[in-house]
């Protein structure tokens, strides 16, 4: 079986040449874009066309005003409840490999120890506890209410 990081024997180069490649593949074609947009591109000019462009909805504040508290309440608990999910996929997998008949190497080294499915499902009725006792505590002091 032939290693994946390593170029096989008596080949010449860097393992990294083709990353190196595709950089300076990319870096150039990016830059070409921008010299091409930039020299046969419409040149007109107006107030129209110069002005500020808000999702086509003419400006109507500044843009330094004041937003309530609970906008970034709930911004900052659905990045807390957004990230904690993602903590979920891994933990997935490993209860799938510890579940199978042929472990994978991690799972296989994991089971040896001593913790197997239940152990990864007792983990995860904690976690999952913990965020509940979080989403409860920010319904109760009213957090998604929107008056």
């Amino acid at each position: 079986m032939i290693d994946p990081v390593y170029p096989p024997e008596g080949s010449a180069g860097s393992p990294f040449a083709p990353v190196l490649i595709l950089i300076v593949l990319v870096a150039t074609l990016a830059g070409a874009i921008m010299i091409l947009a930039h020299g046969i591109g419409p040149r007109r000019h107006g107030p129209v066309k110069d002005g500020t462009y808000e999702s086509a909805m003419p400006v109507i504040a500044d843009a330094r005003r004041r937003f309530h508290v609970k906008f970034y309440l709930v911004a900052m608990l659905f990045l807390l409840f957004d990230v904690e999910v993602v903590f979920l996929w891994p933990w997935a997998l490993l209860l799938r490999d510890t579940a199978s008949p042929a472990p994978a190497t991690f799972a296989q080294r994991i089971i040896d120890d001593g913790f197997g499915r239940e152990f990864f499902l007792g983990e995860m009725a904690i976690f999952a506890a913990i965020l509940l006792v979080g989403y409860v505590y920010a319904w109760r002091k009213g957090v998604f209410k929107w008056n």
